[in-house]
C-alpha cells in the first residue's frame, strides 16, 4: 500500500553526489587498472570492457562514493535501442538468469518501452496503476519529446526522475525503483516504486522505559528518519543520503540540524562515510562504524547506538550527529562520551530527583560490575589488609580450586549462559537461565568447586553490568574486570594499581572525532559535570554541551527557569 511504500529520503539542496561506479556482474568490463589506488586519485587508466552489442565499457574506479564526473569518473551512456538495452539487461542484470529481474516490453502512445524492475522490492499495487493508465494512450497524444511528454503527463507517480548514466540507472532500480526505457532514447525515467519488506515499530527490547514511547527503529531508513522527522519538525533538519559499497551500495543517512550542529563536525564524518572503500556493509552500521572510527584493539566504544527515536531526537537539538543505515534498526550518535553511555532515557522519564536517584544507582552498578570483584580478591588474598570491623567479608572457607581461577570459571560461566539465552527460541530462554542460574551454582558450591562468596560477588557484578545501558559498554568492562583480576591474582597490590592506572590512561588517551572521551571529568568542565551527576530540570537546562561546539548554545534564550 501506498503507507508502506518507503521512498528514498532526499532533501531538497541536499542530495549529495553518489558515486556512478558500478560493478559488472557479468565479469566483462570488470575492474582493471581503474580500480587501483592510482585510480582513487583520477590517474588510472579505464579498462574495456564488453557492454551490450560490443559497446566498450567505462572504465570502473574505486572511490565508492566520489562525486560524478570527478577524479576520471565519466557518465556511462544508456543505449539508445531498445534491443541492445535488453541485451545488455541479460548480461549485467542477469535477466532471464535471475527470476525477480522483470523487464516488460509494451508499446505505448506509438513508442516501444520496456519496464525494468525488480520483483519484491518494487510496489507491483503502483506499476499496474501506471500501465493502466498507458495501456490505452494513443500516438497522437505524445510530443515529438516523448519523454517529456510521458514524464510530465502520463507517469502517475509522485516521484519521477530523468536518468542518462547506465551506473546510476542500475543502483536506482536495485534499490526498488522502476526503470521506463523509450526506445530511441538515451534517458530513462526512474520512477519511485519502492517497497520494501517491513515490520511495524516496537519498543526496543534494550532500551525499555516505565513511561515513554512504545514505538523503536525499524530496518527501513526511511520509517526510521520519519519517527526522527515526526518529534523534529524543524524545516532546518537535514537528512544527507549517501551511497556506501562498491556492490552493496547501501544507503546511509547523516542527519543533524544545521544552524546547531558544528560545521566542521558533520563535514569530518561526511568526509570519513563518503572516503569508505569496501565492497559492501551487509552487517550495517557496525562495518560502517569499523571503518570510520578506526580504534584499534580498544575494548571501549567510541560510538553510542540508541533505537529510540525520542533519545535520537534529543542528541540532535543537542548538536549531535545521527548515522542511519538502511536495514540496521540501530542509529549511531555522533560524538559520544563515556558518560553518555551510562545514561539511560528512565532518567529523563521522571522527576529530578528520582532521575538523579536513578543515575547515581546505575553508576553505583557500574563501578560495582568493574571493581567490585578485584578489590575482593585483593582482600582475601592479603587478609592483614583488612581492618577487624570489615573481616566478615573474607571467605569463611576455601573451596578445591583456587580464588582466581574460581572467578574465571564463574565469568566464563556467566557468559555462556547469557549465550544460550540468545541462541535459545524465547519461550525457553527464561527457563534455560533459571536452571543455568540454579541448578549450576547450587551444585558448584555443594560440591565445593566454588564457595558463596564468589557466587554472591560474582551474581552482584553481573547485575551490574546487565543495569548498564550501553551493551557494548557492558562487555568493554567485563573484559576490563577479567583482566583486572588476572593481575590481582598475580601481582596483588601493584597489580590493581597497575589495572586502575592503564585502565584510567586508555579512556583519558580516546577522542570520538577529535572530542576527549572522559569530558567533563578531564578536561574538567564544572557545569558539564554537574549535568552528568545531576539529572536537571528542564527549564534549568538552558545551555547545549560546549563539547559539541554547537552554533547556538542557548537552548531557550528567551526562557526563565522556575
Amino acid at each position: 500500500t501506498d503507507g508502506d511504500r518507503s521512498r528514498e529520503d532526499k532533501s531538497d539542496g541536499d542530495r549529495p553526489s553518489e558515486d556512478r561506479s558500478w560493478k559488472n556482474r557479468s565479469g566483462q568490463g570488470g575492474p582493471g587498472k581503474g580500480d587501483s589506488e592510482e585510480a582513487g586519485s583520477g590517474k588510472g587508466n579505464p579498462e574495456k570492457g564488453k557492454s551490450g552489442k560490443g559497446k566498450s565499457g567505462k572504465g570502473r574506479q574505486a572511490g565508492n562514493n566520489s562525486a560524478p564526473g570527478t577524479n576520471g569518473d565519466a557518465l556511462e551512456p544508456i543505449p539508445d535501442d531498445i534491443e541492445e538495452f535488453v541485451e545488455r539487461l541479460k548480461e549485467e542484470a542477469g535477466y532471464k538468469t535471475s527470476f525477480d529481474v522483470i523487464v516488460r516490453q509494451m508499446t505505448l502512445g506509438g513508442k516501444k518501452t520496456a519496464f525494468f524492475m525488480l520483483n519484491g522490492l518494487s510496489s507491483g499495487q503502483l506499476m499496474t496503476e501506471i500501465l493502466e493508465r498507458l495501456t490505452f494512450l494513443q500516438a497522437d497524444a505524445v510530443t515529438s519529446h516523448a519523454l517529456e511528454s510521458f514524464m510530465n503527463l502520463f507517469v502517475p507517480a509522485v516521484q519521477v526522475e530523468q536518468e542518462k548514466d547506465w551506473n546510476m540507472m542500475m543502483t536506482g532500480v536495485l534499490s526498488g525503483s522502476t526503470g521506463m526505457y523509450i526506445d530511441g532514447e538515451s534517458t530513462m525515467l526512474i520512477i519511485d516504486t519502492k517497497m520494501f519488506p517491513m515490520r511495524g515499530p516496537e519498543e526496543p527490547s534494550l532500551e525499555r522505559v516505565v513511561r515513554g514511547s512504545r514505538d523503536g527503529f525499524v530496518e527501513t531508513m526511511l520509517m526510521n528518519v520519519s519517527l526522527v522527522r515526526r518529534r523534529l519538525r524543524d524545516p532546518m533538519l537535514r537528512l544527507e543520503n549517501i551511497r556506501v559499497g562498491e556492490r552493496t551500495r547501501s544507503d546511509v543517512c547523516v542527519a543533524y540540524i544545521e544552524d546547531i550542529a558544528d560545521k566542521e563536525l558533520v563535514e569530518s564524518i561526511r568526509d570519513k562515510i563518503t572516503a569508505v572503500k569496501l565492497d559492501g556493509i551487509p552487517l550495517a552500521d557496525k562495518q560502517l562504524e569499523e571503518a570510520t572510527v578506526k580504534r584499534g584493539w580498544n575494548p571501549y566504544p567510541l560510538v553510542r547506538y540508541s533505537e529510540r527515536p525520542d533519545v535520537v531526537a534529543a542528541h540532535l537539538l543537542e548538536g549531535n550527529v545521527a548515522v542511519f543505515v538502511d536495514t540496521s534498526p540501530s542509529v549511531m550518535i555522533l560524538p559520544t562520551t563515556f558518560f553518555d553511555l551510562v545514561q539511560h532515557a528512565e532518567e529523563n522519564r521522571q522527576t529530578p530527583f528520582i532521575g538523579t536517584y536513578l543515575r547515581w544507582l546505575r553508576f553505583f552498578g557500574i563501578m560495582a560490575s568493574l571493581f567490585l570483584v578485584p578489590i575482593w580478591l585483593l582482600f582475601a588474598m592479603n587478609p592483614h589488609l583488612l581492618p577487624p570491623s570489615l573481616a566478615f567479608i573474607g571467605p569463611a572457607k576455601l573451596g578445591k580450586l583456587p580464588l582466581f581461577v574460581q572467578f574465571l570459571l564463574a565469568e566464563a560461566g556467566i557468559d555462556l549462559m547469557r549465550m544460550a539465552a540468545i541462541h535459545t527460541p524465547t519461550p525457553l530462554a527464561m527457563a534455560i537461565s533459571l536452571v543455568s542460574a540454579i541448578l549450576v551454582g547450587d551444585i558448584a558450591v555443594q560440591t565445593g568447586l566454588f564457595i558463596n562468596e564468589v557466587i554472591l560477588y560474582m551474581a552482584i557484578a553481573a547485575i551490574g553490568m546487565f543495569a548498564t545501558p550501553s551493551y557494548e559498554l557492558s562487555l568493554a568492562n567485563r573484559i576490563v574486570r577479567l583482566l583486572l583480576i588476572c593481575l590481582v591474582a598475580a601481582f596483588h597490590i601493584p597489580g590493581l594499581v597497575l589495572g586502575w592506572t592503564a585502565v584510567f590512561v586508555l579512556l583519558v588517551m580516546q577522542r570520538s572525532f577529535n572530542r576527549p572521551y572522559m569530558w567533563p571529568f578531564i578536561p574538567f568542565d564544572p557545569k558539564g559535570m554537574v549535568n552528568i551527576m545531576l539529572r536537571m530540570p528542564v527549564m534549568k537546562n538552558k545551555k547545549r554541551p560546549n563539547l559539541l561546539r554547537p552554533q547556538q548554545r542557548d537552548k531557550m534564550p528567551d526562557a526563565e527557569g522556575g
